[in-house]
């Protein structure tokens, strides 16, 4: 089997959007959640500190504070 290092792979793609919107990534940031933590959570959170590469503390209101991995929200 012969592989295709030109066709672009779909995680890859997914992998370049992620470090873009990295940079737009800040504290005091709000961010749109694609899951609710609760039924009665807004769907939106204030980012207060990254805890990682890949995470940030941040505040839900009507839920609390909350770790988020970036794959979570959208920005």
């Amino acid at each position: 089997m012969k592989l295709d290092s030109h066709r672009p792979d779909v995680a890859v793609q997914a992998r370049r959007r992620n470090l873009q919107g990295l940079q737009q990534l800040r504290v005091s940031g709000w961010v749109k959640l694609l899951e609710l933590p609760n039924p009665w959570s807004f769907d939106e959170a204030l980012l207060l500190c990254p805890v990682s590469k890949d995470e940030w503390l941040a505040w839900i209101p009507d839920h609390g504070e909350a770790v988020l991995n970036i794959r979570q929200f959208s920005y």
